[in-house]
């Protein structure tokens, strides 16, 4: 490999320079910016000693994956209430029993709310840990296998993908019916699409990745996954669940609009991904940032930090893919001068560790705003700029540089 030569300093062979000139190829990721991971692999090839490091954190990571999984809904101990194994099943993760299993009342029902605290029993029984896995197994390894040509990487990526979403006696079906449902409550509920719509579209730009060219990824799987987006987009739209959580005027709303985006531009409705976008700034940003930069309704929240920096990356990675579209959303400013910088800018002294935060928090992770300091700086917001040099990097390493797109740093699905 290219990069293996660099790191030894062997000069590398005429098949790996082949190799490594393959996947020179822009993919169209619809939030990573394909044009600049272009240029970085570019800069990889030729021996930039920092990215060198990151690809080795990354290498890491993507190796940690290769002898786990694949995953694949069918294996949950029971079915969803519709009875399909195939449909994907997550429980409410902050809804609690008030009572002791009995033969008469197997969940201890009633179940009541405990905002921020979440439920162990959701993590077992239930597809949300293994979809987690596929989500970001499948990121990694294909990042892994662009930077590094190492066909390994990629081919486990595919057999991730193919199992959870292709495979006819693995696949899941492209809906969420019965996404965090409620033991003897709901079989399912609007706002369990955010169990997708907060990382999905890190599939989406696995996919593209992988489209550039990744050995063992063949036109039957990009056809597959393309049906099954367009019907997960065609469900998103158009089910009940779809259009209350289009509705919603707090981050599922913001989520909703990112997955949306996020599917229409990658099959191809660029109109719809332009406008949403744009829509976005009436509808998300200016009810809900204010004009200090504050988000109120999550400061009202037991996890204040984590919902401020989580909404943001919504935020981030829909203004990424209004990049690509077309649209700057960094740019708007409300009617009471709202905008993402602003929002960005009201986290910054805790970010940076040179004030507390001084709102309900239950586990304060400084980390967490790492990536929309990032995307803020990228966008060209002086303050973050300088703020950068400051931030504290996440467990596992920052990998800005190798994927500059917003991530949650802090999940509390764990």
């Amino acid at each position: 490999m290219v990069l293996a030569a660099l790191i030894t300093g062997a000069a590398p062979t005429a098949s790996a320079r082949a190799e490594a000139q393959h996947t020179y190829r822009t993919p169209h990721t619809a939030v990573l910016d394909g044009t600049r991971l272009h240029r970085t692999k570019v800069r990889l090839d030729h021996g930039d000693p920092r990215l060198r490091r990151a690809v080795e954190v990354l290498r890491g990571r993507a190796d940690r994956w290769l002898d786990q999984g694949p995953w694949t809904v069918v294996n949950k101990p029971r079915p969803a209430p519709s009875g399909d194994l195939h449909d994907y099943l997550s429980q409410a993760p902050y809804w609690w029993p008030t009572k002791a299993p009995a033969p008469d009342n197997p969940w201890g029902c009633p179940y009541v709310q405990r905002d921020g605290e979440r439920n162990p029993e959701v993590d077992s029984g239930t597809d949300r840990q293994d979809v987690e896995k596929t989500f970001d197994s499948a990121y990694d390894l294909s990042l892994a296998w662009y930077y590094t040509g190492e066909a390994r990487y990629a081919e486990k990526a595919g057999q991730v993908l193919r199992t959870w979403f292709l495979d006819p006696a693995t696949r899941m079906n492209p809906n969420l019916n019965h996404a965090q449902f409620i033991p003897c409550k709901y079989d399912g509920r609007a706002i369990g699409i955010i169990d997708f719509s907060q990382s999905y579209t890190s599939v989406l730009d696995a996919l593209a990745l992988l489209e550039s060219g990744a050995p063992g990824w063949t036109a039957k799987d990009r056809r597959g996954m393309a049906r099954w987006n367009t019907d997960f987009l065609d469900w998103l739209r158009n089910s009940d669940f779809g259009k209350q959580e289009a509705a919603a005027t707090n981050n599922h709303g913001t989520f909703y609009d990112l997955l949306l985006a996020g599917l229409a531009y990658a099959t191809g409705d660029r109109e719809l991904a332009r406008r949403t976008v744009l829509d976005a700034r009436h509808k998300r940003i200016a009810p809900q940032i204010a004009a200090d930069g504050s988000q109120p309704q999550e400061l009202t929240r037991t996890r204040s930090w984590h919902y401020s920096t989580f909404t943001l990356v919504a935020h981030a990675r829909l203004a990424a893919i209004g990049r690509n579209a077309g649209v700057d959303l960094w740019a708007y400013q409300g009617p009471e001068k709202e905008s993402l910088f602003k929002a960005v800018g009201f986290l910054l002294p805790a970010a940076t560790g040179t004030a507390a935060w001084p709102h309900p928090e239950l586990q304060f992770r400084r980390y967490a705003a790492t990536d929309v300091v990032h995307a803020a700086a990228d966008a060209g917001d002086r303050r973050a700029q300088r703020a950068v040099r400051s931030l504290e990097e996440p467990p596992g390493g920052d990998l800005w540089l190798l994927r500059p797109a917003a991530e949650q740093l802090d999940s509390i699905a764990g």
